[in-house]
Parts: C-alpha cells; structure tokens; sequence
C-alpha cells in the first residue's frame, strides 16, 4: 500500500497534479531526551517560550550526532570526487566565493540541478557538499554546488545571500552550454537553509529581475527548509542575521505562493526540532491548497542531518524524487 502511494503521489507530481507522499509513523515532533523541569518563561511564538524558540531553531539540540554526520560529508565527497574525478570551478559572480562545483556527465545537452547547502546562514562549503554528486552524474544530469558568501560576511544581509543564490542559477541558465548543460531542463535543491534559499529562488521574478524568461526553474527540492522567518526573526539566529520587516517579506516564501510555477518536492525527518518539522508540514499543506503541483516526503526516523544523505541514493527517500523530478531513470 505505501509503495502504491508513492508510486501515485510521483505520478501526479510529474503530470503537473498536486500530490503528498507521507512516509508511516507519527508527524508529531519528538523531543531531546528529557532534560530536568524549569520554570516555563512568558509565550514567544505560539507556545514557545524563549529557550524553547531558540531550541526549535537549532538542530544541535535535537542531532546528537551532527558532527558525525557532517564529518561523513565530506568524507563521502572526498571519495566521491576520486571516482567521479574533480569538479570544474566556474566563477558565477565578482568576489571570490561567487564559485560553483560543476560535477558533469558525459554526454552534453543534459539536465542539471543546482544545490544550495546548508549550515545556518553561517557556515559550510561546497566543497563538502559533492556527496549526491554521483546520483546524478551516473542519471546522465549536471550536480550544480553553489558556493555563496556566509551572512556574518555580508552584515547579517540575507537579501545579499538570496541574490548570490539567484544570480547563481541564472548564471547556470545563460553559460548551460559551455559545460555541456540544458538550459531548459535546470532544477534546484538546497538543504536547510539551503533549503530556504532554494524556495527563494523559486519565487523569483526571473523576467523582471534578470531579463530571462519565466520557467527558467523546472522544480525544486527543498530539504528541511524554511519558508516563514517571522519565527525565525524571534529566535536567537537574530544575533547574526540583521532581519528587517522588508527582509522577512521578501525572502518568506510561504507569503509568495502564487510565484512558484515549477513543481517542488518537501522533505523533512521525524526527528528534526518541531519548528522545522511544522514549517516543512505547513508550506506543503499551504501548496497543496493553492493547487500547486508538489510531493511531500516525511522520513520516519531521520533527523535533520541524517535526510540530505537520501539524495545520494537513486532509490532514496530524496534522490528518487528529485530524479523523478527532472524526468531523468536512476543510473
């Protein structure tokens, strides 16, 4: 039965329908291990209080095991860069980190999908993020890894970052061919606040903003994103990122629905902290009422952490999808 559903909800993903893959198990959110009581401190952000908001936004709290995970990035991208051999590293922007890692197929004229990674706003690197690669370059598609300036860089701007990812992709769509892409076949995917970043570029105004047509974006994959920062505005990721009311607006995805035009596909784990459980849940929810063509993943027993390594997998709780998404067979 949960194979039919899958199997259903891809079916109306990629024919343009709006459709929800729920893995078994309980939605709610699991919490850490119980911690001794404290007194509950006045209501932040529904029944948060401040510790508890702060708690929501860090995943530190809920992944025990987030060095080990993200020691075992970049591990698996050192070994997938010794058989896939190294990336080509095109300049998308001025300054030196407006860098992409482009891992390629053989054959030119193939799909490519972009990825944003994750790391608060404040940290990782592309380097570290070449894991997936080989997903998709045995598909026959171009892996994308955007490298992008971290937001203490910038003043805490994250309007700075989202034009970075922006120009990015619009880069990818004008110079497809010089490294044996199609422009007209370009998905993107971010995690975290990759993931954030990735539904930001999915509401852009590609026509007004970088003269290029509307569709330049097929779909979207957005692992354990955020897509409302007014909560996140409340939490202590403020103390490094300068959010302002015009800011929020612009860069909270869920507000600009009738943007999107390309499918996308949401995923989050049962173990990540509440907040970023309910604002996966609730951007599919609000997508799915807008009709708007979507596929929700919800992986039983992962954490935040733990998700994005499924992309690595061409029969993954997130590297099926995603290569369904560009229309593309496993390799």
């Amino acid at each position: 039965m949960a194979h039919d559903t899958m199997s259903r909800a891809r079916r109306a993903l990629l024919a343009g329908g709006a459709g929800a893959l729920v893995a078994p198990g309980a939605l709610l959110a699991q919490q850490p291990s119980a911690a001794p009581a404290r007194p509950k401190g006045p209501r932040v952000f529904l029944d948060y209080d401040q510790k508890e908001l702060d708690d929501a936004y860090d995943q530190s709290v809920y992944a025990p095991n987030l060095r080990q995970i993200t020691g075992r990035y970049a591990t698996n991208s050192e070994v997938t860069r010794a058989r896939l051999g190294p990336p080509r590293r095109l300049a998308y922007g001025p300054s030196e980190i407006e860098k992409l890692d482009v891992y390629s197929p053989k054959r030119p004229g193939s799909p490519i999908m972009i990825f944003f990674h994750g790391g608060a706003w404040r940290s990782g690197r592309a380097s570290d993020y070449a894991f997936p690669a080989e997903t998709f370059v045995r598909s026959g598609a171009h892996f994308v890894v955007a490298d992008f300036a971290p937001v203490q860089d910038v003043g805490g701007n994250l309007l700075a970052m989202a034009d970075q990812a922006r120009r990015a992709v619009a880069w990818c769509y004008r110079n497809a061919a010089s490294f044996g892409g199609d422009p007209n076949r370009l998905c993107v995917s971010g995690h975290s606040s990759g993931g954030h970043l990735a539904g930001v570029v999915a509401i852009t105004d590609w026509a007004r903003d970088f003269g290029l047509p509307a569709d330049v974006v097929k779909g979207t994959v957005c692992v354990s994103g955020m897509y409302e920062l007014a909560p996140v505005r409340l939490s202590a990721r403020s103390s490094y990122v300068k959010f302002t009311d015009g800011m929020v607006d612009a860069l909270s995805t869920a507000r600009h629905i009738d943007r999107i035009k390309a499918p996308m596909v949401i995923a989050y784990g049962t173990l990540e902290t509440p907040e970023f459980q309910r604002q996966n849940r609730e951007f599919a929810e609000a997508l799915r009422a807008a009709g708007r063509p979507s596929l929700l993943v919800v992986a039983q027993g992962y954490n935040h952490f733990e998700l994005p390594e499924t992309l690595a997998n061409p029969y993954g709780l997130v590297g099926r999808p995603a290569l369904e998404l560009m229309k593309i067979q496993p390799g």
